[in-house]
């Protein structure tokens, strides 16, 4: 089933898109590091190298802008789908 993501994410979402966006990096980073792969100039899948296993505030923005478009697919489709997303205030 493909959800209906057109439209404008609503606003009291927009303002964890980027910490989510950085948690997203974060955790593709970590697995690609248990997976054995290492920091190098260029992407090189067969010695295991990538530029973007760095922090998140040290991708170029392009990159940055790929994890936040991925963030803002999948809240979307969560809304089409039919959950909502609430902030419950216990950290």
């Amino acid at each position: 089933m493909r959800a209906d993501t057109e439209g404008e994410l609503p606003l009291e979402l927009q303002s964890v898109v980027e910490s989510l966006a950085e948690q997203a990096h974060e955790h593709w980073k970590q697995q690609r590091i248990r997976d054995g792969w290492t920091l190098g100039p260029e992407r090189d899948d067969r010695q295991r190298k990538h530029p973007g296993l760095v922090a998140y505030c040290e991708l170029p923005e392009s990159e940055r802008e790929y994890d936040r478009r991925v963030v803002i697919g999948a809240l979307k489709a969560l809304l089409a789908l039919g959950f909502r997303v609430s902030r419950d205030g216990a950290r």
